[in-house]
């Protein structure tokens, strides 16, 4: 009898972390079942083979190309400084902080935009793009091997059958696939998009704004690329039952609101997207995911912008590897530019001309590199350090690695650094090779946002 109280107790026991594992890793799935523990199982797997136990390597390895990108570009010559920053300034309406309309020819003014935006026959080699990213997430391809998907219909009616030429009818497919766009469209989400591996989401051609209804959602899957998107306005969802597969559907609880969330996922590039204005964060990156590179981003009017890492408790997160890359943090935003938790994060050639309370913030321990950006805080007095740190007192975060190298502070910006001052050339050997300093931001940055891109014309 005894042993049996204590066997029932253990059972209880273990079914109650279970419990609080699957609530902790399973973001609004209703039921976890078979399919989606297989897809967790195969998502970790992935995750841990991605990860790169020499993070150094790689910023250095884009440090290169930012180098050779930059040496090879004529427009940023010291005889242009002065006309390139002028173009810079008129490039962005300051009353409402979009951009305006560029009407010279085509300047791919850092590595990642020199691989393919200047180009006039890019739409015919539109697979080119998947071998331009740099960073952690430079492996993503996306739907590179698979054929051509062109939505035709922006509705999003039917969520477990949905219809041919939707958006969520090609991104269930099992299949890797391009997805392309037939014309303008504003897609309202009915509740959140489960997107599935090997997908390329390439809004070149056409504007696309995904707006005023549920997230993109990237949840234990693997090679994904998001191009060129309009992503605003976006509100929680209220769940129920959506077909996240040609083979599954099941019951989702609640989604947050976010603009993108990847969720236990690895090898994804977010490239060239407009963002602003949603429930939640803009971009969410947690629970194991890693191989994430963010570049080339415009992100206005906005309070949490990216998190890095959900929870304090969940050092699983310590594989993450995160690249943020020629993005412009413009107007009305808050802070969380990333906050960042466990991992590894590159922050470099950022242009930050706007923030509340900090820019680049974090808890548990994460490292952070912050290389070439330029940081422009804000006229209260309260808020020009760029870092924050959460929850422990400096007896503890001096020990983080948090370092600045080439970042070029305005208006009484600062950068509170931590760990040791060896830290990055311990790692580098004789291979460093510093990112561009923070005075290039302003040409790095130019064209950050969504692209006006026409068929048989230079981007």
């Amino acid at each position: 009898m005894e042993n049996l109280i204590v066997g029932s107790r253990l059972s209880f026991l273990l079914f109650f972390f279970l419990f609080l594992f699957f609530d902790v890793v399973r973001p609004d799935i209703g039921e976890f079942d078979e399919y989606w523990k297989k897809r967790a199982e195969a998502a970790r797997d992935e995750a841990h083979a991605a990860y790169n136990p020499d993070p150094i390597a790689a910023t250095n390895d884009f440090n290169k190309a930012v180098h050779k990108a930059l040496d090879k570009n004529e427009t940023i010559s010291s005889s242009s400084s002065s006309s390139s920053s002028s173009s810079r300034r008129g490039l962005w309406s300051l009353r409402r902080g979009r951009k305006k309309k560029y009407g010279g020819p085509c300047r791919a003014t850092n590595p990642i935009d020199r691989c393919w935006r200047c180009r006039s026959d890019w739409a015919h080699h539109r697979k080119r793009l998947a071998t331009c990213a740099k960073g952690f997430g430079r492996r993503a391809g996306g739907g590179r091997n698979g054929r051509f998907y062109v939505v035709t219909d922006p509705s999003d009616h039917d969520l477990v059958n949905p219809r041919p030429g939707t958006l969520r009818h090609a991104v269930i497919q099992t299949q890797p696939l391009w997805i392309v766009f037939a014309r303008d469209m504003i897609i309202r989400l009915s509740e959140e998009l489960i997107v599935n591996s090997y997908k390329t989401i390439d809004g070149r051609g056409a504007r696309i704004h995904i707006a005023y209804g549920a997230q993109i959602t990237i949840q234990f899957v693997h090679h994904i690329i998001l191009h060129n998107l309009h992503i605003h306005d976006i509100k929680p969802g209220n769940g129920g039952m959506i077909r996240d597969s040609v083979n599954h559907y099941g019951f989702r609880t609640r989604s947050d609101g976010d603009a993108i969330s990847i969720y236990g996922s690895s090898n994804i590039w977010i490239d060239h997207i407009s963002m602003s204005n949603c429930a939640d964060g803009l971009i969410d990156a947690i629970m194991g995911s890693t191989a994430i590179t963010v570049s080339n981003c415009h992100m206005t009017n906005h309070d949490d912008v990216f998190l890095f890492g959900a929870s304090d408790s969940y050092s699983e997160d310590a594989l993450m590897q995160v690249t943020v890359a020629f993005n412009h943090f413009g107007r009305g935003l808050v802070q969380r530019m990333p906050r960042c938790r466990w991992g590894f994060v590159h922050v470099v050639n950022n242009d930050y001309t706007h923030w509340l309370m900090y820019a680049v913030g974090g808890s548990s321990h994460p490292t952070i590199v912050s290389q070439g950006n330029r940081y422009i805080a804000p006229p209260n007095r309260a808020a020009k350090e760029v870092t924050h740190r959460d929850y422990v007192g400096e007896w503890e975060w001096r020990n983080w690695h948090w370092r600045s190298e080439g970042d070029l502070m305005l208006n009484g910006a600062f950068f509170v650094q931590s760990g040791k001052k060896e830290f990055i050339r311990k790692y580098t050997k004789q291979d460093m090779i510093k990112a561009k300093p923070g005075t290039f931001v302003k040409r790095l940055t130019r064209f950050a946002g969504t692209l006006r891109c026409r068929v048989g014309r230079q981007c």
